[in-house]
């Protein structure tokens, strides 16, 4: 499939996981129902069968005139797919102009008129990795790792499988009653087994990374390796492992496949950047700890609707950034716009006079630091796996 192919997959699969998280409704079609000018003209919901009143049914939410146009098709493919109506377009300006107003209308009800955050974060995040994949922006697979190594595991396991055959056809010139054609076959076999591990022995030998190894590593008595310093006057470096095996077999994949391990990052965080909403919340919630009124709630939606914002400002940047925008622009812009973004958010969302406003942005600038570490961490350990 080509890139182009794979941006817009990912993202009608954004909208369609989008929608579904809305909870939007709606019904099938009928056969056999009268139609005037271009639409179904019933007066029962042809989904559920409840008699209609107003524009919608208001017991599955079906919308109550379905036009019969190609018109309609492609407002439902954009609706659909991408996720595109009117709540998107009230949405949008109030995320950027005015997030704590947002915020605070969303959580004191009015979920009808605005997307979700959730359903909003999803879909930016599916755009944005779209965008990434159009632009073929990923992460390097070509990056080498310890190819050194591998030759000596590789050398070694077929020097020793090399050596078994030969003592097995030694073994078998070894017996008595052998006859003339059988023995010019091993014997021949036995000469070429030969020269096979002079040649593996001798490739062992020019490998530096096990000549190396051989000349000045020295384990110790824990299993660590101890390696000697030059020109240390008889200092050691020791390179020792965590004592715990899944810790240390994630370390051996990113050592030695560093190309395919930052792929897989590149993937988790496609696949879990929801992690991001709950990491968050705690930290929010302690710059509030005191405020009763502010629940786990109001945290959630206020995390979901920055992360959103913050989402879709990278994938305008990067755009721009393609588009030619000067590289000065686009780092002053990815610097300034986010904190007094989210200044205005804070403010707005929790009531906040400016002085509380600002320190809380001062705390919360650490915490995202500790977030996205935290984020980081457990995308190393789930790339390992």
């Amino acid at each position: 499939m080509s890139e182009f192919g794979e941006a817009m997959g990912t993202a009608v699969e954004g909208g369609l996981i989008a929608r579904a998280v809305s909870g939007e409704k709606g019904g099938g079609l009928q056969d056999n129902q009268p139609l005037d000018k271009g639409h179904f003209a019933e007066s029962t919901c042809l989904n559920c069968g409840t008699e209609l009143v107003g524009a919608h049914c208001h017991a599955c939410g079906q919308q109550a005139h379905l036009h019969r146009t190609i018109g309609a098709f492609l407002h439902d493919l954009l609706h659909g797919a991408l996720h595109f109506d009117g709540k998107t377009w009230r949405t949008l300006p109030m995320l950027v102009g005015k997030p704590g107003e947002l915020t605070r209308r969303y959580i004191a009800g009015e979920r009808a008129r605005f997307v979700s955050p959730m359903a909003l974060f999803l879909f930016s995040i599916f755009l944005m990795f779209a965008v990434f994949q159009l632009a073929g922006i990923s992460a390097p697979t070509d990056i080498r790792g310890d190819a050194g190594e591998g030759l000596v595991e590789l050398a070694a396991t077929e020097l020793d499988r090399t050596e078994k055959r030969l003592r097995e056809t030694e073994e078998a010139l070894a017996e008595p009653d052998l006859g003339s054609d059988r023995r010019e076959v091993l014997e021949t076999r036995q000469r070429e087994l030969a020269d096979q591990v002079t040649a593996l022995r001798q490739a062992q030998e020019n490998i530096p990374f096990l000549r190396e190894g051989e000349a000045d590593a020295q384990a110790d008595g824990d299993g660590d390796v101890v390696i000697p310093l030059e020109g240390s006057d008889g200092a050691t470096m020791k390179v020792g492992s965590s004592n715990i095996e899944w810790v240390d077999t994630a370390i051996d994949k990113w050592r030695k496949n560093p190309g395919l391990m930052l792929y897989k990052l590149q993937t988790n965080f496609y696949k879990f950047s929801w992690l991001l909403i709950p990491l968050s919340i705690p930290f929010v919630w302690l710059l509030f700890a005191w405020k009763r009124r502010f629940k786990a709630y109001d945290h959630a939606i206020f995390v979901t609707y920055s992360l959103s914002f913050m989402t879709l400002l990278t994938l305008t940047v990067t755009v721009a950034g393609l588009l030619g925008m000067t590289t000065d622009l686009v780092v002053l812009t990815s610097l300034v716009i986010p904190p007094i973004h989210l200044y205005k958010h804070l403010r707005g969302a929790y009531g906040l006079s400016r002085f509380s406003a600002i320190w809380r942005l001062a705390i919360m600038a650490v915490f995202i630091v500790v977030i996205l570490v935290l984020f980081l961490q457990l995308l190393l350990v789930l790339g390992a796996f």
